[in-house]
């Protein structure tokens, strides 16, 4: 069975920038998982912290189901997400019991670090997945297969710094927007606080736009969910790239493919 796990800092964030390819994904044969390491206590100007954890694991479990994933329960706090020796034995085996074929997570370049400390969590539990003398918590059986992380666009679609992130491939999420849109609807919670904390007037209308700039992107295809592939050392084969699966849903960005071959 080929497999493939979401990775995202907090509930809403897999719906907003990864759930088309998932959702593609399913549609071409692939066993799919969910995981947010955050349960998203945060959240909320309205509730306590034990409230909001509650409503939102509660909303997130909704989401993954809509979406058809195996849903794995979260177990850090909102700005808790730290690159420290017990997340990585936790998120490692998470990764060792699925065996993921394709990692989906964050971009290495977000505007908040509770986003960029998953991808790097998320990085090196995969790199760890055949590593024996490095212990998950729990325990479980190492494997040495191929497995490709590809990093999602960010929220912004630019780095914290200004900066434009140019994907290397687009996913035309055309067909499945409506699902999407319907997962991510599950998180109805966020709306007052994104509204509040992002001056995100709607967090749904924000998907929307953001899936059709990525669209616009791509020259192709109406609506689009970008990646950059991580380098495959440690990982995969060179040449190993299972979006490919996708078909004519995937779009290598072939300026992007030139400026990474003329560094080197």
């Amino acid at each position: 069975m080929k497999t493939a796990i979401a990775i995202a800092a907090h509930p809403d964030d897999i719906e907003l920038m990864m759930a088309g390819t998932l959702l593609l994904l399913k549609k071409a044969g692939y066993e799919i998982h969910y995981l947010n390491l955050s349960r998203g206590n945060a959240g909320s100007i309205e509730y306590t912290s034990e409230q909001t954890k509650k409503t939102r694991l509660k909303e997130a479990k909704k989401a993954a189901a809509i979406l058809g994933a195996h849903f794995h329960p979260p177990f850090c706090n909102d700005l808790e997400i730290f690159y420290n020796l017990k997340t990585l034995q936790r998120l490692a085996a998470i990764i060792r019991e699925v065996q993921p074929g394709i990692v989906l997570t964050h971009s290495p370049a977000d505007y908040m670090e509770d986003h960029t400390n998953t991808c790097r969590l998320a990085v090196t539990a995969t790199f760890a997945r055949g590593m024996p003398n490095f212990t998950s918590i729990p325990s479980q059986k190492t494997g040495n297969y191929d497995c490709t992380v590809y990093h999602a666009l960010p929220h912004t679609l630019s780095d914290n710094l200004r900066q434009p992130i140019v994907p290397g491939v687009f996913v035309n999420t055309t067909s499945v927007q409506d699902k999407k849109l319907e997962a991510l609807k599950a998180h109805e919670s966020q709306q007052s606080w994104l509204d509040v904390s992002q001056k995100m007037n709607s967090y749904l209308q924000a998907m929307e736009d953001i899936s059709l700039k990525v669209g616009q992107m791509s020259q192709e295809f109406s609506h689009a969910e970008g990646w950059r592939r991580h380098l495959h050392v440690g990982f995969c084969e060179p040449g190993t790239d299972p979006l490919k699966d996708l078909g004519n849903d995937y779009l290598i960005n072939e300026e992007f493919e030139r400026s990474i071959k003329n560094r080197f």
